[in-house]
């Protein structure tokens, strides 16, 4: 029987990979784990486990032991934090009898770190390059970029922190954590222009599979609504930033048009938070981290249903105790 641990399953990511897990693989066995005791994705893992904050020292230890106790095969971060401390943590991985699927070590590096990012797009001379600043006043940044403009945590995802400047006011509240934390960049595109492309790489610079999405964000930064589109231009700017960076499993692609042109938001070397999104139309990444990082089996493009889906308040109720 094949065990695979999912991290994370209090969060949208987390548990929409237990559940596109479950509908790919009845015979898996799947562990949850998370921080928080009452963390919803244990509904749909065989077993669960309390964890540790990620970053704390016994983090890694407490994995090991879990990994052992369950007999585990694969873990599959559900949540940023997991996926980054367990690339950082490569070397002690190695000792575990267990596979992660985990990105390119150096994709992840250039992530955690938007300004990190630019630069690499700027030395490629890349198109879909934002342009972003970490110097200058109000004055000279309204001047380059017009307003509003926007200040962008230099890590993060979900759109976390970023706030709209309109004014010399707006700039002066975050003046201090400019630079060093923060990133000015153009508003580009608007609201209906977004757009969330989920690829699976082999670490070649091949996209494997791939699936594209127009979607509108709710107001915690995850996608409330979506559409499947087809595009050649978007596919064409994904196949070429793929052979820039070289992505290796589930890595996400975040878009605006603005004016006909293609322009990166971000990359995520992860499985996304439309996980269960995709899955729902065909691409179901979460499977393919199974076959591929367990049986090293490539993965192909499946067909895409198309069609749109929206996200709802749901519940999961529990009768005849308060507890899990």
């Amino acid at each position: 029987m094949t065990t695979v641990l999912v991290t994370g399953v209090g969060a949208i990511m987390g548990y929409g990979l237990l559940r596109s897990l479950r509908l790919s693989d009845p015979k898996l066995r799947l562990i949850g784990t998370d921080i928080f005791s009452d963390a919803v994705g244990q509904a749909w893992s065989d077993a669960f486990e309390q964890a540790p904050f990620t970053n704390s020292e016994r983090y890694m230890q407490w994995l090991g032991d879990v990994i052992k106790k369950h007999n585990v095969d694969l873990v599959i971060p559900g949540i940023e934090q997991d996926a980054q401390r367990l690339s950082i943590e490569r070397d002690r991985l190695s000792a575990l009898n267990c596979k992660f699927a985990l990105n390119n070590p150096d994709l992840v590096e250039l992530t955690r770190d938007k300004w990190a990012m630019h630069q690499a797009l700027l030395e490629r001379d890349d198109a879909s390059r934002i342009p972003s600043y970490l110097t200058g006043d109000f004055n000279n940044l309204r001047e380059k970029l017009g307003v509003p403009f926007i200040l962008k945590p230099r890590s993060g995802y979900a759109s976390k922190g970023l706030t709209k400047v309109q004014s010399e006011s707006d700039f002066a509240l975050q003046r201090a954590e400019f630079g060093e934390n923060l990133m000015a960049q153009p508003l580009v595109g608007s609201d209906d222009e977004e757009f969330t492309v989920g690829v699976f790489g082999d670490g070649t610079g091949a996209v494997c599979a791939s699936i594209s999405l127009q979607r509108h964000l709710s107001r915690e930064g995850a996608t409330a609504k979506a559409r499947v589109v087809q595009d050649e231009s978007l596919d064409a700017v994904v196949a070429r930033l793929c052979k820039h960076f070289n992505p290796v499993g589930p890595t996400n692609l975040q878009f605006r048009r603005d004016a006909g042109e293609w322009k990166l938001l971000e990359i995520n070397p992860r499985v996304s938070s439309t996980s269960s999104i995709r899955n729902a139309f065909g691409y179901n990444e979460a499977a393919m981290c199974v076959n591929y990082y367990l049986n090293g089996q490539r993965p192909s493009q499946p067909v895409i249903k198309s069609g749109f889906a929206i996200r709802f308040i749901e519940d999961y109720v529990v009768y005849d105790r308060d507890h899990f």
